[in-house]
């Protein structure tokens, strides 16, 4: 029904579609500017308005390239109630710095997480603050065409490829299918494990990259739960309880996962980036007291868990548990991608070298 729906919206996805085709048109022309900058810069990101699985490529690119560079993440921190340039710090909020740029800092305490709406204002000032940075990773970046990424990574949904898709309002597209032609690598996201060599060439042939285009093919894989503030680890079965506090944009992955794992779960879903309040919080524990398993737990995932440890001292007796989630290239081609990513900084530190 919604998708019917959907379909009258058509009209104002022409409109849209024409008015984003204009605009990258004069990018493409030069009439709009964008500007190259002499050092490693890596865009990941997709057509799509969310549900790709950005956030954890970003995170499968720190934990490959931090252990060799000075590796920095730089978003725009949607939905912050701060404005400008900021680098987070030991009393970072999610608050500050939104909720994704929170979980890399969390997670990875080590590298340099920045935020700023202007990335042509925010990476020289980053460059500035963190002078030993040897790479920035530009999260969610792809149609912010003011800077120009010497690496475009483009995320797809297996289940809702942009070549399937519409423009918004009708479609999930908020840019044009012949913008893909412009990443180096894409990476066809949240595929079955099982995912046959003949369906991949059809999806290859489907996509139809450039030939110096990479096509991968990435599974979603679920780690072990963890407590919010306790960091102990819980192990589901079939016969646990579940109730799932999500807001993100695509939990249909998370929801099979759960299917295939447990006898029953409830759900209480909200917007993308929701920031929870204390009504929400009264929600889900009247919501949880109403599920009568010994067993039961509270479950949700990372990104929504930097959004509620500011109820800690509400939650810290609760069993409220963050699942966290990777990706899994397929046909062992993770050696492939790594290296592509790793020969990509490497010469642009030689071009450098010689200016």
């Amino acid at each position: 029904m919604l998708k019917s729906f959907r379909y009258l919206l058509l009209p104002f996805s022409l409109v849209y579609g024409g008015v984003v085709w204009l605009r990258n048109l004069m990018f493409d022309k030069e009439i709009l500017k964008s500007s190259n900058f002499n050092f490693p810069l890596i865009c990941v990101g997709n057509l799509a308005v969310g549900g790709t699985g950005k956030t954890p490529m970003v995170e499968y690119l720190i934990r490959l390239l931090s252990k060799q560079y000075n590796t920095a993440t730089l978003s725009r921190g949607y939905k912050r109630k701060t404005e400008g340039f900021a680098i987070a710090n030991a009393s970072t909020t999610a608050l500050e710095i939104g909720d994704e740029p929170m979980q890399f800092h969390q997670k990875f305490p080590e590298i340099t997480v920045a935020v700023g709406e202007e990335r042509l204002v925010a990476i020289p000032q980053l460059l500035h603050d963190k002078p030993n940075t040897q790479v920035i990773i530009l999260d969610d970046a792809f149609q912010h065409r003011v800077v120009r990424a010497g690496l475009n990574i483009l995320l797809t949904e297996y289940k809702n490829l942009y070549t399937r898709d519409l423009m918004l309002p009708a479609g999930d597209l908020r840019d044009i299918r012949l913008s893909s032609k412009r990443a180096q690598i894409i990476i066809v996201s949240k595929c079955k494990p099982d995912l046959s060599e003949i369906e991949r060439q059809a999806l290859i042939h489907e996509l139809h990259p450039l030939p110096e285009q990479h096509v991968f093919f990435t599974q979603i894989s679920y780690g072990k739960p963890y407590h919010l503030f306790s960091k102990l680890e819980f192990e589901i079965k079939a016969d646990t309880e579940i109730l799932l506090v999500c807001g993100i944009a695509n939990p249909r992955p998370l929801k099979d996962y759960l299917t295939a794992r447990v006898q029953t779960y409830d759900m209480l879903r909200y917007p993308d980036h929701h920031i929870f309040s204390i009504d929400d919080l009264d929600d889900i524990r009247r919501q949880f007291d109403k599920m009568s398993h010994a067993g039961k737990i509270i479950l949700t995932t990372e990104k929504d868990a930097t959004r509620l440890q500011k109820f800690e001292s509400e939650l810290t007796h609760l069993p409220i548990y963050a699942l966290p989630i990777e990706h899994n290239f397929l046909f062992n081609e993770a050696p492939v991608f790594n290296a592509l990513v790793t020969a990509f900084i490497e010469r642009v530190k030689i071009f450098s070298n010689q200016q």
